[in-house]
């Protein structure tokens, strides 16, 4: 078994009936947001940034001198604190975890199911945002806020990694560490993806990504997860499929894969007792060398600046050859 570890504020009383309609009592949020979202926060720090950028969602948006700034997606958490402006950072998605100090900040749950009080609560003056971030009323609201926000865009590649540094750069007035960050990432990910080139062909292997053990949803290509199998130097045979699906048993016997990834549990596991005791996967190649490899979500599919790593790292561990090559 191999392991490792959100357009001013005319803009928003416009908008106060779709709010009323969303949130209840409608009053009282509204007075919230109406309060809330034209306060401006103050600190000693000053920062400059871009007059306008153009987010994932093709919006201009004018981020202005952020210095209270709210991160949803470890990607963009961990950009952030790449670029030098962690200090900024007042609150996180739960999927945030790294670096440590993300774990002194509030915690505003997952990003896909948002509580827009909770946001406004917190009087970010900037939000930059994974473009998957959600539930989609919750987006619309912020989306009429006066709170700027900034979608960054969800790409797998490593020109997508440096599409997101380069905007959050700009969105933070930090274009020159962006340059340089970004060439330091780019490098990093293609030493990590020469090392998976040396594997040939005919012995890559085949590896299913699995989301959890109570649905066995697999995930299929379009997915981060097939994204970081492939520049390992793996073959995902679920990539016939677009985004997660289920796979039954007949399916899994089909495929027979090599390896089963999965992400940590947080809590020591999943062990390969628990993954290999299922039925579906009990018949696969992989049960019989109780063939697992476990990575912390947010370092294997996050598609930030530590990606390169995880790539490095999924690599050795399927072809151990290659860490003894390196």
């Amino acid at each position: 078994m191999a392991k490792a570890s959100w357009t001013g504020v005319n803009g928003m009383v416009g908008n106060a009936g779709r709010w009323m309609h969303w949130f209840q009592p409608g009053r009282i949020v509204m007075a919230l947001f109406l309060a809330l979202s034209v306060l401006a926060p103050s600190c000693g720090f000053k920062a400059t940034a871009a007059e306008r950028v153009v987010d994932a969602l093709g919006r201009t948006v004018a981020p202005g001198p952020a210095t209270r700034i709210l991160t949803l997606g470890s990607d963009v958490t961990e950009i952030v604190h790449a670029l030098g402006a962690g200090e900024r950072i007042i609150a996180v998605d739960r999927g945030s975890k790294y670096p440590s100090s993300v774990a002194q900040k509030p915690n505003v749950g997952y990003r896909r199911q948002l509580s827009v009080e909770g946001l406004v609560a917190l009087r970010p003056d900037l939000i930059l945002a994974a473009q998957d971030s959600g539930p989609p009323e919750a987006i619309e609201v912020l989306r009429s806020l006066a709170i700027p926000v900034v979608f960054v865009p969800e790409d797998n590649s490593p020109q997508g990694i440096e599409r997101k540094i380069t905007l959050i750069a700009a969105s933070l007035g930090r274009e020159d560490k962006g340059r340089v960050v970004s060439a330091e990432v780019l490098a990093a990910f293609q030493a990590a993806t020469d090392l998976a080139s040396k594997i040939a062909l005919e012995r890559r292997k085949k590896v299913v990504f699995f989301h959890g053990l109570v649905r066995l949803s697999a995930a299929g290509s379009g997915t981060a997860a097939d994204a970081i199998i492939r520049y390992a130097g793996g073959i995902n045979p679920m990539a016939v499929v677009k985004g997660y699906k289920p796979a039954s048993e007949e399916k899994l016997i089909e495929m027979a894969p090599d390896v089963i990834l999965m992400m940590s549990d947080g809590k020591g596991g999943p062990t390969a007792e628990q993954v290999f005791g299922t039925r579906a996967l009990s018949a696969t190649p992989a049960a019989e060398n109780k063939s697992l490899i476990v990575l912390d979500g947010a370092y294997m599919i996050g598609f930030g600046p530590r990606t390169a790593d995880a790539i490095r790292d999924l690599a050795q561990a399927l072809y151990p050859e290659v860490a003894d090559a390196d």
